[in-house]
């Protein structure tokens, strides 16, 4: 008997000991998101990764259901900026794979950004944890609070007259929805709004956006690697398959002779994030000021829904924003030819002074494009949980 009450006890205590339903005020959240806003309980964020994605860059495990709903009403509030006009949602749209289809994205005041915004699509899983594309944020946490802080883009720099960001904090504490999800989803009443905390749920939401239901999965997991012939592709999307991750084989002017065109090399499957060993690609100029030089470029989003579900491109390319078309892609990495002042191309684009040159026919470069548009998901575009709760 005293060893069922004891047991009884335990339970009673451990029920008590974690927040549940109704252990938090919510009535402000709900008047401001809506009464049937998902909060209790919140949406599953809860990660469908297939077990060949090996690359993973979470700080600390799995996303928080909790933490991810608190940083998607963040991401999609444009109280998070000085004059209440640009959320993260304004430049990251959920229907272009969280990119922008702007060529630089348009800030406080009609401001542009100094480069294209990234898709933030599968973020999490890339080998490299840095961030934007210069790789000057160590890992997403520190880069989801960078936007906020810039004097363009949303406005609490603190330079100029412009207030820092505890200017942002304590309006923040201030709305009262916003005391009641911080204490909901740090599960702690009285929770300080913070800087770490507001990064910690921002970067909850964002690391969550992912997008593995692709024609590439399906073939993928039907053959167990990328070399095998896919059944659920055309032979123009096996072809390019074959063009994408087999590299090329040079004569001695670094023309190609055989083989494909080595994409691969930085675009790595299955992931198809970036090679963190990457060097620049040789677009070398300055978004919007083609006489500006800039080599700092040396990571790219994931190439996982370059295309949309339409079959057009999500977003302008490249760091500058310029490539519009898939085609123009193609043609540029046919034959680099970096600056004469860019001594940091990859040296899988050029061999000492000379570029390498693949020689594509039309029919690679269209093969190239059939596969990459099998990267492709739909989930993502659709998903409750990653979209606007506004």
């Amino acid at each position: 008997m005293k060893k069922h009450v004891f047991i009884l006890g335990i339970l009673m205590l451990a029920a008590c000991g974690r927040a549940g339903e109704g252990a938090y005020e919510l009535d402000a959240a709900y008047t401001f998101l809506g009464a049937d806003f998902p909060l209790e309980p919140p949406l599953d964020y809860s990660s469908s990764v297939p077990d060949y994605i090996t690359h993973d860059n979470r700080l600390d495990g799995d996303v928080d259901h909790r933490k991810a709903t608190l940083g998607r009403v963040l991401f999609y509030d444009k109280q998070l900026s000085l004059n209440n006009s640009i959320a993260c949602g304004s430049c990251h749209i959920q229907a272009h794979a969280f990119g922008d289809t702007s060529q630089q994205s348009v800030g406080l005041d009609g401001g542009l950004t100094s480069r294209q915004s990234m898709r933030l699509v599968n973020t999490r899983f890339a080998a490299l944890p840095a961030m934007f594309w210069d790789r000057r944020a160590i890992n997403l946490r520190n880069q989801v609070i960078q936007p906020i802080e810039d004097h363009i883009e949303m406005g609490f720099s603190g330079t100029g007259d412009q207030p820092g960001l505890d200017s942002l904090l304590t309006k923040l504490q201030g709305l009262q929805y916003y005391s009641e999800l911080f204490d909901w989803a740090f599960e702690q009443k009285g929770t300080t709004i913070n800087k770490q905390r507001l990064a910690q749920a921002l970067e909850h939401f964002v690391s969550s956006i992912e997008s593995f239901d692709s024609r590439f999965d399906e073939g993928f997991a039907a053959v167990g690697d990328i070399q095998g012939q896919y059944s659920n592709f055309t032979p123009a999307e096996n072809r390019g398959k074959f063009l994408f991750r087999v590299p090329p084989q040079l004569d001695n002017q670094n023309v190609r002779t055989a083989g494909g065109a080595g994409c691969a090399g930085c675009h790595r499957p299955p992931e198809f994030d970036i090679d963190p060993m990457s060097g620049n690609n040789g677009v070398d100029k300055e978004a919007g000021n083609p006489a500006g030089f800039d080599t700092t470029n040396t990571r790219s989003p994931s190439l996982r829904d370059l295309f949309g579900p339409d079959g057009e491109i999500n977003t302008p390319m490249m760091h500058t924003g310029n490539f519009l078309e898939f085609t123009t892609i193609v043609e540029h990495y046919n034959e680099v030819i970096p600056d004469v002042n860019n001594r940091t191309v990859d040296g899988k684009l050029v061999r000492g002074l000379t570029s390498v040159k693949l020689e594509l026919t039309s029919t690679e470069r269209a093969d190239l494009e059939a596969f990459v548009k099998t990267l492709t998901g739909s989930n993502m575009y659709l998903d409750e949980r990653w979209s606007s709760p506004f």
